[in-house]
């Protein structure tokens, strides 16, 4: 394992996209998320510049982190998946960088609230809380403590509702 503490963060650029594909392949045990991501990346959803890498000094990609739209009921919202890491690199900090840039630049973007299913014991560390307490749910049954959401800014608390992720989610 490798760990960094200044790792580069960027949007994706066209010649990051075959990288991007195999640290998602080499991060999950199936294909399923690096062809949700290609899936993505020709969908609506899309969001030009909240496709964030992470990189070595040397340029290296090494994490990737993707927001795309989703609504909470109408309301705009954004959802963060997949997050991928290199299996070396991963807990090296590459996949934390990746998230923090990516929300700064939804924050930046006037973006207001993010959703994750994922890992409860990661995601709270970027201020993602259990979103059920806020009513927001989803037409799926998954673990209650694996659908969290953020408020990127504070004046616009979190809308109650039901989560609808982009075709390609299929959810």
């Amino acid at each position: 394992m490798r760990t960094r503490n200044n790792w580069i963060t960027r949007a994706e650029t066209g010649a990051d996209i075959p990288t991007i594909r195999d640290i998602n392949l080499a991060a999950f045990e199936t294909q399923l998320e690096a062809d949700l991501v290609d899936a993505l990346r020709v969908d609506s959803s899309w969001i030009d510049g909240l496709s964030i890498v992470s990189a070595d000094e040397d340029g290296k990609l090494i994490g990737h982190a993707l927001l795309t739209r989703c609504h909470i009921d109408d309301t705009p919202a954004l959802c963060l998946a997949p997050v991928a890491v290199w299996p070396e690199y991963q807990k090296s900090g590459a996949g934390s960088a990746a998230i923090r840039a990516a929300l700064t630049e939804a924050r930046d973007r006037g973006e207001y609230y993010v959703t994750v299913l994922g890992h409860p014991t990661y995601y709270p560390r970027f201020g993602f809380t259990r979103a059920s307490t806020h009513g927001i749910g989803l037409t799926i049954d998954v673990p209650d403590e694996a659908m969290m959401a953020l408020t990127l800014d504070q004046a616009h608390p979190l809308p109650s509702g039901t989560v609808r992720y982009a075709a390609p989610f299929g959810i």
